[in-house]
């Protein structure tokens, strides 16, 4: 199911989440006001220079799902793609990962160093209409690749919160869209070791059985 709905308007998105995350209230990282115009230029400067990245993260999901929150813009993107851009300030950097600061909005960047990061921007990508401009953006099987190689090391770091907006998403996309599991799955046990697979496959399984229980009920509530 590709539901139809109207273009995603990032700048507002994450100009909402600012104004509405009570974190926020007391220091302001960004001029709110104009975040849908440093938006723009991002996006405006990534085409001009022919940048090669894909969107990810929650901007990305909101053009398949409702209702998430996101402050922030997640790319795929390779290290030389970044070095050719430095009006992003990179703030950190490790061997998958980069975040760096635009205007003042984060930008968290996924390095096609790692091989299912690179994957994703390969065989998992579409085009997806914004109010801003047409973006390359992930598919539902590459959040879903994304997401639920992330798990792992998020249970490992206690990271409760995410774990569970994470556990959502999933659940959302796995509700809302005909995804062949068993080839994600496939893909993914090429990037993760034993434990980290046996650990997703049972993280899918529960979902699937909230997902089979939630209908049941919807079922029971229409007659």
């Amino acid at each position: 199911m590709d539901t139809v709905q109207t273009p995603v308007d990032i700048g507002k998105v994450i100009q909402n989440a600012v104004v509405f995350d009570f974190k926020n209230w007391s220091v302001s990282p960004m001029n709110i006001d104009s975040l849908p115009q440093t938006i723009n230029r991002l996006f405006d400067l990534l085409k001009q220079r022919k940048t090669d990245y894909v969107l990810v993260g929650g901007v990305a999901l909101l053009t398949y799902v409702e209702g998430r929150n996101t402050q922030d813009i997640d790319l795929i993107m390779a290290v030389s793609s970044l070095e050719r851009l430095p009006e992003i300030k990179v703030i950190s950097q490790d061997m998958y990962f980069a975040r760096g600061e635009y205007e003042g909005l984060q930008i968290d960047v996924l390095l096609t160093e790692n091989p299912l990061f690179d994957k994703v921007r390969q065989k998992y990508t579409t085009v997806r209409h914004f109010q801003e401009q047409d973006i390359p953006t992930a598919t539902v099987e590459g959040l879903l690749l994304l997401k639920l190689y992330a798990l792992p090391s998020l249970y490992r770091q206690g990271s409760f919160s995410r774990v569970g907006i994470y556990e959502n998403d999933i659940a959302t996309l796995l509700h809302d869209y005909h995804v062949e599991v068993k080839d994600i799955q496939k893909e993914l046990s090429r990037h993760l070791n034993d434990s980290d697979m046996a650990e997703v496959k049972n993280i899918v399984a529960e979902i699937k059985q909230r997902i089979e229980r939630y209908q049941k009920g919807s079922t029971q509530n229409e007659s």
